[in-house]
């Protein structure tokens, strides 16, 4: 089997042709001024060695090809690929120990192959050296080197490139100008070993006092990409299909939100039920919220392995099945522990959801998806009082929020098990799979593999490193603290109206959820106001560097309507006020909260960006935490400081966190010089 054919057989029809100047295998000697030490040349050495046997085995289809075309130095450098190794994007795997070719995931090549030798000939070496010194970028923006490491030879993105060229007739007919003694080609072939059962020589062992050590890895190894215009690239689904799975995972994410709250609307029923006070019934809201903060340490791991589709199809499988015993449970025992299973399996929705977005849209246009889906944790739960309110007043009957609640996620469950894996990293892995059957070439892999991570591995990072910054990044634990009290409002709030519309008013429980129809409207107009921001985010982005404190502009827009909404609220909680009064702050809370949460949100990705996965997975743990303590001392707090001081209280809590995001956004920089251990973040 020729190589052409191989190749036709694994990737997927791309729209490109391939330039046969930039695959061709020429014999080369290999020179690298940065590995210019006697163990680096040998190495190089060795495969000039073999090259000399490379056009033997493309010329005779009979014999067995090992490896397939590869990219070179020149192609690499055509499409921006430099000696500096760019931040990882969210794309890339979590538990990546300082990777030297983190734009794998989002990096679309001619060949769909990227020998590590390639790699090293640019200047990919030591990441724990480079990354001290070198100025932090996004995957494939050209960057220069901060450091000592001048001699590294510069090489243009394709756009420099082809500016250079534009006046030629054929493109083809010039090379790129690089320094004599770095190579514009390397060999795109190597020959395997004859032992047919030899592995890869991937050295795991690791220094466990450094848990970020990098392993060494074969020279021999050959990094698999996306190829151009590649049909299982996420980044290249129609937009379409794109922002059709964009509203399925946000509606699964409000089905999540749904669940949590869907007994806050009937709590009298528990209390009927089970004959327990209603402290003990309340519990049937926070046990599930205290689910969300420890689903995330398996689910988030989990898909690091096996992709997001298959956590999906498992985790929303069992939520939607633990609704049975949640509605048939004879004690309250029972149906508190299978609440708060149905929190832990849920969660894969809440922490993957988001992620699922980004891996569909490029960095430029994947704030405006994440604006959008920022309304959908918050608004579902408003859901779930407003219709668990009438089913009890209609019904009177507690299993039938499990029913339905079992229903929509059934329905989500069924649905998202349609989507496509969107996780690059699986998508790939499995490619390079293929690749090692078809051309019995064990050493093609992805550098997730090639790095031979474990799950026990993953699981042992993922956990570790949110405890890691809970206790040394103190601007994450303020920002998380800031979301948390906002989230902790929402689910006060479901305790609270009851007291307020039900004991003053008087109002059934179905009337009580209609109040939460003011959140909703808040809510929606601040789905109006993020793409706004966003596009201002985007054009001051071209007039300027960007830096994390920029996405705070949002909160700074949001951050007083919290506080506006609870003076409104204790000042008209009055029953000789019209209902609309109290009711009425519901719009600016909802609009302030979605604004406070979208803003917040970027903002830690952008200052995390290294190991955001790690900084969201300590706000939501926060979060949930908080969100599950509220609703414990809400009621009393209403009844023991009446219905004005309780709201104001919370008010001025609320005004103190004004400050937060403006004090971040004037001298944020200079804060998170002095109070981080180390600098995350990323210049745009």
């Amino acid at each position: 089997m020729s190589s052409n054919n191989q190749e036709s057989s694994i990737y997927p029809k791309s729209n490109s042709n391939s330039n046969s100047e930039l695959n061709s295998q020429s014999e080369i000697q290999l020179y690298n001024p940065v590995l210019d030490n006697e163990d680096a040349q040998s190495e190089l050495s060795n495969i000039n060695s073999r090259t000399s046997s490379i056009n033997k085995y493309q010329t005779n289809p009979g014999d067995r090809i090992k490896l397939m075309k590869t990219e070179t130095v020149k192609t690499l450098a055509q499409i921006g690929v430099t000696s500096i190794t760019p931040v990882p994007d969210v794309n890339a795997p979590t538990s990546l120990r300082n990777p030297i070719f983190p734009e794998e995931y989002t990096l679309e090549t001619e060949t769909g192959l990227v020998p590590v030798v390639t790699l090293t000939s640019i200047g990919r070496i030591n990441v724990n050296q480079l990354n001290k010194n070198i100025s932090r970028t996004r995957t494939g923006t050209r960057a220069r080197a901060n450091s000592g490491f001048t001699n590294q030879p510069y090489f243009p993105t394709y756009h420099e490139y082809a500016e250079k060229t534009h006046s030629k007739t054929s493109s083809t007919k010039h090379s790129l100008k690089i320094p004599s003694k770095v190579p514009t080609n390397i060999p795109a072939t190597a020959l395997e070993s004859d032992n047919e059962e030899e592995k890869p020589s991937i050295d795991h062992e690791r220094n466990d006092s450094n848990p970020d050590e990098t392993p060494e890895i074969d020279p021999e190894v050959e990094f698999v990409t996306f190829v151009i215009n590649d049909s299982e690239n996420p980044h290249n689904w129609s937009l379409f299909s794109r922002w059709c799975y964009t509203l399925i995972f946000s509606v699964a994410v409000i089905s999540v939100a749904f669940g949590s709250a869907c007994t806050s609307g009937g709590l009298l029923l528990v209390n009927e039920k089970y004959n327990v006070s209603t402290e003990v019934s309340i519990l049937t809201v926070s046990l599930m919220v205290l689910g969300f903060a420890f689903g995330p340490l398996i689910w988030s791991p989990l898909s690091e392995k096996i992709g997001r589709k298959w956590v999906y199809f498992i985790s929303l499988g069992l939520y939607t099945i633990f609704n049975i015993p949640c509605a048939l449970s004879p004690n309250i025992g029972g149906l508190l522990v299978c609440r708060f299973l149905c929190g832990v399996f849920s969660s894969s929705a809440l922490c993957l959801a988001g992620a699922s977005i980004a891996d569909m849209f490029p960095t430029a246009s994947r704030g405006l998806a994440i604006a959008y889906f920022a309304f959908s944790p918050y608004s579902g739960a408003c859901f779930g009082p407003l219709v668990s309110g009438w089913i009890a007043v209609g019904s009177g009957r507690l299993e039938l929020f499990f029913w339905v609640n079992m229903a929509f996620a059934g329905v989500l469950w069924i649905v998202s098990s349609l989507i496509p894996e969107t996780y690059a990293p699986v998508i790939l892995k499995k490619r390079a799979q293929r690749l090692r059957e078809e051309t019995n070439n064990p050493k093609i892999m992805t550098e997730q593999e090639a790095q031979g991570l474990s799950l026990k591995e993953i699981i042992k990072t993922c956990l570790i490193r949110p405890l890691y910054f809970t206790i040394t990044e103190p601007v994450l634990d303020l920002m998380c603290f800031y979301v948390c009290l906002i989230y902790s409002l929402l689910y006060a709030f479901f305790f609270a109206y009851p007291v307020i519309f039900g004991e003053l008013y008087g109002y059934n429980d179905g009337q009580i959820g209609l109040m939460f129809i003011p959140i909703l409207i808040g809510a929606g107009f601040a789905l109006l106001t993020t793409p706004i921001l966003e596009k201002f985010y985007m054009k001051t982005s071209k007039v300027r560097i960007m830096t994390p404190e920029d996405r705070l502009v949002g909160a700074m827009v949001g951050s007083p309507f919290p506080a506006i909404a609870l003076f409104i609220l204790g000042a008209t909680s009055f029953k000789h006020i019209i209902w609309v009064g109290p009711a009425s702050s519901g719009i600016a809370f909802g609009y302030g909260m979605v604004l406070i949460y979208y803003s917040i949100n970027n903002y830690i990705i952008d200052t995390y960006s290294l190991y955001s996965a790690s900084a969201l997975a300590t706000k939501v743990f926060l979060r949930s935490a908080g969100g599950a303590a509220f609703p414990l001392f809400t009621t009393q707090m209403y009844n023991g400081l009446g219905l004005q001081w309780a709201s104001w209280l919370l008010a001025f809590v609320s005004t103190a966190m004004i400050l937060i995001p403006f004090v971040f956004h004037r001298y944020g920089a200079k804060l998170r010089e002095k109070l981080c251990k180390e600098n995350y973040s990323i210049q745009q």
